[in-house]
């Protein structure tokens, strides 16, 4: 009989520790999923972050790959790399590079030397480079012949 007493109260006491999670289960969680389901916006109105390049994915954009073109990491100033050869591996985000030191505008070496760090996410091509300059500069004066020529 003392065994039948035990049994039963340890039953009870199971059934009400079931309860007693299953209320606190069944109100806290209507509560926290009510303020996003009242405001659906706020999740969509978070603007992603931008992701940064690799000096490869910068130069697959670029005529050539990029070769003759200024690039430079984004935290550096005044100094910049002018690629002269791309060894690119099949995936096309990965490889090796060689470039001109440039510092100021002005090249701070004659040999091309391998770069570091192409394959960190700091990458940006420098629009006012002289490769730049250079096919702007033919297609002006051919243009400008042609204009003198027709009058």
């Amino acid at each position: 009989m003392a065994s039948r007493s035990i049994a039963s109260i340890g039953s009870s006491w199971k059934q009400l520790s079931f309860n007693l999670t299953r209320r606190t289960l069944s109100t806290s969680t209507p509560a926290s999923a009510s303020p996003s389901a009242s405001n659906p916006s706020t999740s969509v109105s978070k603007s992603k972050r931008k992701k940064k390049k690799n000096l490869f994915e910068v130069a697959q954009f670029l005529p050539n790959w990029g070769i003759g073109y200024q690039m430079a990491k984004t935290h550096w100033s005044g100094v910049a790399y002018q690629i002269t050869k791309i060894n690119l591996y099949k995936d096309g985000k990965h490889g090796k590079a060689w470039g001109i030191v440039h510092k100021d505008g002005i090249a701070a070496a004659d040999a091309p030397k391998k770069i570091s760090g192409v394959h960190k996410r700091c990458w940006k091509y420098i629009p006012n480079s002289n490769k730049t300059q250079q096919i702007i500069t033919p297609q002006s004066q051919s243009e400008t012949q042609v204009q003198n020529q027709a009058t």
